[in-house]
C-alpha cells in the first residue's frame, strides 16, 4: 500500500481559505469536507510510511483559521446591518428638529425668520442686521452680550412678509475688538434618508444635505 500524498488536503484547505476571504461559504461545510478527506487519508495510509503528525497538525490549524475568518465575516456583517438599522431609527428622531448649517439665509416659520450665529469668543455686543432684497439693512436685532458658541435668534417680519428679508449679517465685538462671528442658517428637518451607508437630511428649503454637513441640531 502506498503512502497518501497530503497535497490534496493542503489544496482543499487553501481553496477554503481563499473562499473565506472572498465569498465566505458555510464554515461547517468546509470543515466537513476537510474532516472527510482527513479520515479517508488516515484509513488508507501506508503503515510503514504514516502521515506526518506535524503536517497534520498544520492542516488542522489552517482549517480552524478558515472557520474563524468565516465566522468573523458573518459577525461583522451582522454588526454592520444592526448599526445601519440603529442609525436609521436615530435619524427619524431628527424630523421636525431644526438644523444649523453654514449660510446667512433666514429660514422662515410663517412670518418669523430664524437664524443663528457661532461666536469664536465672548462678545460684549452682538448685533444681527436683517438684510432686504438689495442688501439694505431693514432691521437690527440687539442680542446683547454672549459667550463663545452657537446662539439662535428669531426675527418677526411684522407684516413685511417673508419675502422682505433674504439674509442677515452679524456684528460682534468685545471691548471694541471685533469677534469672529459665523452666520448659520436655521432650517427644519423635513425628512431623512439612508443610502450608501450615509444618513442624509432633507431640509424645509428643499435641500438635501449629508449628516456631516450639519453643524448642530436644536
Amino acid at each position: 500500500m502506498q503512502a497518501i500524498d497530503l497535497s490534496g488536503l493542503s489544496n482543499t484547505v487553501g481553496s477554503s481559505t481563499n473562499t473565506a476571504a472572498g465569498n465566505s461559504t458555510d464554515p461547517a461545510a468546509s470543515q466537513d469536507r476537510f474532516l472527510k478527506l482527513l479520515v479517508a487519508q488516515l484509513n488508507n495510509q501506508d503503515p510503514l510510511n504514516p502521515m506526518d503528525n506535524a503536517q497534520m497538525t498544520t492542516q488542522m490549524a489552517q482549517i480552524n483559521t478558515v472557520s474563524g475568518i468565516q465566522e468573523l465575516n458573518a459577525t461583522l456583517k451582522g454588526m454592520s446591518d444592526k448599526f445601519s438599522s440603529m442609525q436609521t431609527l436615530q435619524g427619524t428622531s431628527l424630523i421636525g428638529r431644526e438644523a444649523l448649517v453654514a449660510g446667512s439665509t433666514l429660514g422662515f416659520d410663517g412670518g418669523v425668520g430664524k437664524g443663528a450665529v457661532a461666536l469664536d469668543g465672548p462678545a460684549e455686543q452682538v448685533y444681527v442686521d436683517i438684510l432686504g432684497a438689495t442688501g439694505q439693512v431693514i432691521d437690527t436685532i440687539d442680542m446683547g452680550a454672549l459667550g463663545a458658541g452657537q446662539h439662535a435668534f428669531a426675527w418677526d417680519s411684522e407684516g413685511l412678509g417673508a419675502g422682505a428679508a433674504t439674509s442677515f449679517k452679524v456684528r460682534a465685538a468685545n471691548a471694541g475688538t471685533p469677534v469672529t462671528a459665523t452666520p448659520l442658517t436655521r432650517l427644519t428637518v423635513a425628512s431623512v434618508g439612508f443610502s450608501g451607508g450615509a444618513l442624509s437630511l432633507q431640509l424645509q428649503d428643499g435641500r438635501t444635505l449629508g449628516y456631516d454637513q450639519i453643524r448642530a441640531f436644536m
